[in-house]
């Protein structure tokens, strides 16, 4: 976790998954993926720029609206949504997701970077959290793609 000028809290989280960008942009993208190891309640919606979708999660109950700030494919997504103790006083969050080629694009390089978060005891609690869903989402991803594996199923409850 970072402090920038000690006007907010941002935090990086990464890891290769075994396969193409194309292929592991898709599976975060596509809501029909991302409801299979992530969304566990559900992800309505393609992540397109623009577009304002709703991702669920049954362990964590209440959907909820993300914005599609930026997407560009097999690169990039930027999403922003609602969230407590957000610094810059908009009120949301913005998460990141990069993916880079590697060796030759048998293997892509995922990093999410999320930022908002109020320098503050509720800021940081808000962002260790998110931390910990997002090192669990890569993992969930990597199983996902690489072995079709659900690692959430079962996880949480």
């Amino acid at each position: 976790m970072s402090t920038d000028a000690l006007h907010q809290l941002s935090f990086t989280v990464s890891g290769r998954v075994a396969r193409p960008c194309a292929e592991v942009y898709e599976a975060v993208a596509d809501p029909e993926q991302l409801s299979r190891y992530f969304t566990t309640g559900g992800a309505r919606g393609r992540l397109e720029a623009g577009a304002e979708v709703t991702w669920d999660f049954a362990d964590f109950p209440g959907a909820f609206p993300v914005t599609v700030v930026e997407a560009d494919p097999h690169h990039r997504i930027v999403v922003e949504w609602d969230g407590e103790a957000t610094a810059g006083g908009t009120g949301t969050t913005r998460t990141v997701f990069e993916f880079e080629p590697v060796d030759d694009d048998t293997r892509t390089l995922v990093t999410i970077t999320e930022s908002a978060w109020e320098p503050t005891g509720d800021g940081a609690k808000a962002a260790f959290g998110n931390c910990e869903g997002w090192t669990g989402m890569l993992a969930a991803l990597k199983a996902w793609v690489e072995h079709g594996i659900n690692l959430r199923d079962g996880f949480y409850r």
